[in-house]
């Protein structure tokens, strides 16, 4: 069978289906991504790579609810032009799997129109009801809601021409229209939970020295990037009562200081980082910084240990896209204390395999971290009933593998004649 994947920053959401596929007989893998992108990555051996190079973005003139869709449009024909060169070729594939994001899903259905087109609906956007308008502190104006609202023609299109969609999530396919609901399926990507276990003897070496196990109470807090969206100012504003709190705990973060969603930082800050840090700073409020560790972008390795030696991962999210990090942390028995919002309430039982918090209320997140910090070892039941959770419903193998397997098949004879 041909699979065609494509994926701005391939191989995206699809590595660990494209690292199976590349193991079985049977199958003949080409990807399709932005060149910059398919550099930084070891695709293996058994995937033919095609790159493009980042186009020009919009003009100057272009509306600006419009440049989005633009930028998205060019991109799309830079695939398109590639596609048609396969086809060309003699190349036919039996099953694109694509993320439509950056407009790379527009045309390929043009291109290849027997092939069974399969697009990853991560989110619809909306002008309000989900992370839009979700946080006061960050207002919106009317015309940020319907520019916003624009963003979703590229999804749309791309839908609209496709065979089949997949969101990771009940959630994230609940944010599209009823209208389109019907063509999107719930798939997980999957968590690898042979690698991402629970290890008793695990230890963290920070910068400073300090050695970290499961015999000390650590408090983890992981993100791409450490930026609203992920709650993140919510979280600094917890540190104050935290350290009070637990003389003994050490705070350790993951992340960079970039900006993957939502507004810059405050003017004259070059992070949220460094803008909070001012705050708390300037507000009086002691913060014992030495027991507080940003470690960065980790390897992977270092980034399992990290939730390994957890005795309480702290995950905050807008109304937006569930985060790996969460469900990872649940995989390495770290009971997880997560915000209450629809992402995290889908997976997360409060008391039960896991525990939730208001959003918004740092003192709140403070008070309820402590109590299970400082019953750690009575709690590593509900770090093993999270874990369970994630093999049930959220293992590669057994849940996200079976289930893609099942959506990667070539579409009937007859619809491809009809093609």
């Amino acid at each position: 069978m041909r699979v065609l994947v494509i994926h701005q920053n391939l191989p995206g959401q699809f590595r660990r289906l494209i690292r199976h596929l590349q193991g079985q007989p049977g199958y003949e893998l080409t990807g399709i991504g932005e060149e910059a992108a398919v550099k930084r990555e070891h695709l293996g051996p058994r995937l033919r790579a095609i790159v493009y190079r980042k186009p020009d973005g919009p003009g100057e003139k272009t509306h600006h609810y419009l440049r989005h869709f633009e930028g998205c449009v060019r991109r799309g024909q830079a695939v398109t032009r590639l596609c048609v060169a396969l086809e060309k070729s003699g190349y036919e594939p039996d099953v694109v799997l694509c993320h439509p994001g950056w407009g790379e899903g527009l045309f390929v259905k043009d291109v290849f129109p027997r092939a069974r087109l399969v697009v990853f609906c991560e989110f619809w956007w909306s002008g309000e009801g989900a992370d839009v308008g979700f946080d006061p502190e960050y207002p919106v104006s009317f015309d940020d809601r319907l520019r916003i609202r624009m963003k979703n023609s590229v999804l749309m299109q791309s839908l609209m021409a496709a065979d089949d969609g997949v969101a990771p999530t009940a959630w994230q396919r609940s944010v599209h229209p009823p209208e389109l609901r019907p063509k999107i399926r719930t798939i997980h990507e999957g968590i690898d939970t042979a690698y991402l276990a629970p290890d008793a003897d695990a230890s963290l070496v920070l910068p400073d020295g300090t050695v970290l196990t499961r015999a000390r109470p650590v408090l983890t807090y992981v993100a791409r990037n450490l930026e609203p969206y992920r709650g993140f100012h919510v979280f600094m504003r917890s540190l104050p009562r935290l350290l009070a709190g637990n003389p003994d705990l050490r705070v350790v973060v993951v992340g960079g200081d970039e900006v993957s969603y939502g507004r810059r930082p405050p003017a004259g800050f070059a992070s949220y980082r460094a803008a909070l840090a001012a705050e708390l700073d300037d507000s009086g409020q002691r913060v014992d910084w030495a027991r507080v560790h940003f470690l960065g972008k980790l390897p992977f390795a270092t980034y399992r240990t990290v939730l390994q030696v957890s005795s309480l991962h702290v995950y905050l999210t807008y109304p937006f896209v569930l985060s790996w990090s969460m469900l990872e942390a649940m995989a390495a028995g770290a009971p997880v204390l997560g915000s209450r919002t629809p992402p995290v309430e889908e997976v997360l039982r409060d008391g039960d395999n896991g525990y939730l918090t208001d959003f918004f209320d740092a003192d709140a997140l403070a008070g309820r971290a402590l109590d299970p910090i400082a019953r750690r070892h009575e709690i590593a039941a509900t770090g093993l009933r999270g874990r369970e959770t994630v093999l049930h419903h959220y293992d590669f193998e057994t849940a996200g593998l079976p289930a893609y397997l099942d959506l990667l098949k070539p579409l009937p004879a007859s619809s491809r004649e009809a093609a």
